[in-house]
């Protein structure tokens, strides 16, 4: 059964202030910051999806100092939360759903770097492919007439295993949709979370929604 997310403090995220709808399942909750939104996850300790809203303006106020401090947000129970030392010699880097890149404001920067922005990503893969893709998207919301919906994820499979105390999850693959709500077009960015990745050709905003569950523009027929 889909059941709609609310995100009440943060509608702006979203297109048309309509958050995506997900399958039911225990341990979600919603997390609001200065420039992006968050579903989390308790059950894998990561996010579900992470929403922004992208512009001209906003891309060319990203010029911000990068962040170095990583943490735990204190709002998620610690039973359900990824911890600094989850991480630690696991041979994953803390992969950013909601880029520090996009960040437009020393507070968004900080808050880009809660661990509930973060999946544990293969290393070669965030710094090649998949910063690749985060630059591109940056460089398309910078041409669009209006503003740009971005929403970024991780997919479990069975294969995916879990580390650190906590049981991390680490996911199979990770999408990053785009959606122009000027011009109405939608697709989607689809990787493996490995090594050697490269950027592929985008798949359909219906084939997303195939393989994830997850509607995430609900009354929307891109």
């Amino acid at each position: 059964m889909a059941l709609p997310t609310r995100f009440a403090q943060c509608p702006q995220f979203f297109a048309h202030a309509q958050p995506p709808r997900v399958a039911q399942q225990p341990a979600l909750r919603e997390l609001c910051y200065e420039a992006f939104a968050v579903l989390h996850s308790g059950v894998t300790r990561t996010p579900v999806f992470v929403a922004q809203r992208l512009n001209r303006r906003l891309v060319e106020d990203a010029d911000e100092k990068r962040a170095k401090r990583f943490f735990a947000d204190a709002r998620l129970p610690r039973n359900e939360r990824a911890e600094l030392e989850d991480y630690k010699g696991s041979g994953y880097s803390r992969g950013h759903m909601a880029p520090a890149g996009d960040m437009p404001t020393p507070t968004a920067m900080a808050q880009s770097f809660s661990l509930a922005n973060m999946v544990p990503q293969n290393l070669q893969h965030n710094g090649g492919a998949w910063a690749k893709i985060e630059k591109d998207t940056r460089k398309y919301a910078l041409r669009a007439r209006g503003d740009v919906y971005v929403i970024t994820g991780p997919v479990f499979t069975a294969a995916s295993e879990r580390i650190g105390p906590g049981g991390v999850r680490v996911p199979t693959y990770l999408y990053k949709l785009v959606s122009d709500a000027t011009t109405g077009r939608a697709w989607a960015h689809w990787q493996a979370n490995r090594e050697g990745e490269r950027v592929s050709r985008p798949i359909s905003y219906a084939e997303l929604v195939q393989r994830t569950g997850i509607e995430f523009l609900p009354g929307q027929v891109p």
